[in-house]
Parts: structure tokens; sequence; C-alpha cells
């Protein structure tokens, strides 16, 4: 016996990610509905070997659906979020809307699983800022090993992370200076993203720090732990899938950077990819499609004590949004939802 599935902002990138994971993991669905704008009415979208029409996301009745996979911007979760909610649906949302709530689990499966079971107080579980889930997910093995102190973290995100318009602008951009008088100007960044890279990621806060570099600061926190200390400087580079972070991690305990290698190695959700030669690592075009979070550079930080650096890369349209809220569904299920 399967669950009844809707899957809200079916059309977007991470909607779209999202029915794809669904089938690929196999996930027991016995009726699953496709919810778009009315203006996208009638899309044909693929659901494994089969086709869905998306429906009309305004006049849908969530009545009866076990959960709901929202990928729609804050503006949109705000109105349709509670109206899933009140009718019994678990909503598992990707916006930022909840994320800080107290009352919202902040969930990724690998590291805080238990933190589904707080769904009810709202019936939403948030899924975290795409930075910052493949961040944890490095952390969590770690931190369990010799506790975190600090981390220090530079990221390198791709535009996909900021939708469609991104990903079609560095496009644009880039055919366009080999065409002289097709130059494209910057519209969804404030400056060129072609060729380029733009340390600034969403609006600018009081204190100079961006809010994407607010986000991972936070939900670290929530997910992983009050007490940790991090810093972010989160970087737009014109890499159309795919973010990449620089971690510096300062432990409490002494951490053997061969121990560190064993210990992700053997942890959920993770590759090891470190050899020391040309090539012994992996970037972001390499991990694209994949639901791994991949390690690269692992190494002692000779300037402070207890310390390593490490290359974190992974698929921010996989693990960053879509198929974390698929395993987060699965992890729902086998909790809390259990049928049959």
């Amino acid at each position: 016996m399967g669950y009844r599935i809707a899957v809200v902002g079916a059309t977007g990138n991470v909607g779209r990610e999202m029915l794809n994971i669904l089938a690929e993991r196999e996930f027991p669905v016995d009726e699953i509905a496709a919810l778009a704008s009315r203006r996208s009415l009638g899309t044909e979208i693929s659901f494994g070997d089969r086709t869905l029409k998306t429906k009309d996301l305004e006049q849908f009745d969530f009545t009866g659906w076990d959960i709901a996979l929202f990928a729609i911007g804050s503006d949109a979760t705000k109105i349709y979020a509670p109206r899933a909610a009140k009718a019994g649906c678990v909503v598992i949302d990707n916006s930022s809307l909840y994320r800080y709530d107290a009352d919202v689990p902040l969930v990724v499966p690998e590291v805080n699983p238990e933190a589904v079971d707080g769904y009810k107080k709202k019936m939403i579980i948030a899924n975290p800022n795409c930075s910052t889930a493949q961040l944890v997910v490095a952390l969590k093995p770690l931190h369990d090993r010799a506790r975190i102190k600090r981390v220090v973290v530079s990221t390198y995100q791709s535009v996909s992370g900021a939708g469609k318009e991104a990903i079609d602008e560095l496009w644009d951009q880039t055919k366009g200076l080999y065409v002289p008088g097709q130059e494209v100007a910057p519209k969804k960044f404030t400056k060129q993203i072609a060729f380029n890279v733009i340390p600034h990621i969403d609006v600018f806060m009081d204190d100079g720090s961006t809010k994407e570099e607010w986000k991972m600061v936070a939900e670290t926190k929530k997910i992983l732990d009050p007490a940790i200390r991090l810093t972010a400087t989160c970087v737009r580079v014109p890499v159309f899938v795919g973010h990449s972070e620089a971690v510096n991690i300062e432990f409490e305990e002494f951490l053997d950077e061969d121990e560190a290698r064993d210990i992700l190695r053997e942890s959920p959700g993770i590759m090891v990819i470190d050899k020391r030669e040309d090539g012994g690592y992996i970037t972001p075009v390499e991990c694209v499609g994949d639901y791994a979070t991949y390690i690269s550079r692992i190494r002692t930080d000779s300037t402070q004590e207890n310390t390593l650096n490490l290359w974190c890369v992974s698929d921010n349209l996989r693990k960053g949004a879509a198929l974390n809220a698929v395993q987060i569904a699965e992890t729902l299920g086998r909790r809390c939802l259990k049928k049959g």
C-alpha cells in the first residue's frame, strides 16, 4: 500500500527533479498529482514511464492526500502550505518560509532523521538551503567523532540555485560575449555572471553578511548543533549545476586526516574521492545527476590545532533540494506514516 503524493511547482527545475527522483527511488506511490499555477495548467511532464498533466494548484483539494512536496516560492507557499496542512496533508517545503520556525522541523535525513517526529505541530517539515544541506552531511560524522568548534566555509554556488532565469542569463551572456552587439546585460544577477564570480547571494544584512550566509549559520545550528560557530562567504560562479564548498573545520579533539577520510567513507550519503594527484578530486560537472555529496582534498590545516580542510561538492538540484525532500518523505513514511 502506497501514498497519495502531490508535487507543488511541478513544472519548475526542482519540481521536475522531485518527480524524477520519486520515480528513480521507487517511492511507494498509489496516486500522484502534479500541481502548478493556472498558466501552466495541462502542461505535460514526466514521472518515470508515465506522462502527467499539471492540475491547478489554486483549485486543488488536499483532503485525503498524504504528502505534498512544495517547490514554489515563499509567497505562494505562505498561501497553499497552511491549506494543505489544514486538510491533513503533510507538507515538505523547499522554500525558506518555515526553516526558522521553532515548531517546524528542519531536516537532513543523514543528520537529524528523528526531527521529522515533530511534524505534527504544524504538519509542515522544512527542507534546508541547498548550500547548508551538503555541508551538514559532511560535518555530521566528523562532529560525532571529535566535536566541531568552528567552521569557515566559502561556497562556489551554481546559477541553477537562482532558478531558470539565472540559467538562461548565464547561457545568453556567454553566447553574447562572442557576438559583437549581442551582449546581454545583467538582470537576474547584480553583475555579469559569464566568465566571472559574484560574492553576493541574496540580500545584504546590517552586519555586512548576505542572507545566504546567514542562512548557513542559522540552519547549521538548528540541524546539527547550536554550539557550532560558523562563518560563510557565499559566491555565485558561472556553473550551471553543482555547488562546491571549501570548508575549514576546527575540532575540540584531535582528528587525524586519515581517520577523518575513513569516517567519511563509511558515512551515509557521502562519496570520498581523494587522491593526491592530478584529477584526484570531484568537480561540479562530475556530480550532476548523482545523489551523493562528494568529499575531496581532506588535509590537515597546519596553521591551527585540531583543524582540517576539505572540499565538498553536490548537485544542488538533487541533494540541495529535490532529493533531500524525497528523503524526508521516505523518513516520514518509515517513522510516522507507515502503511500496509
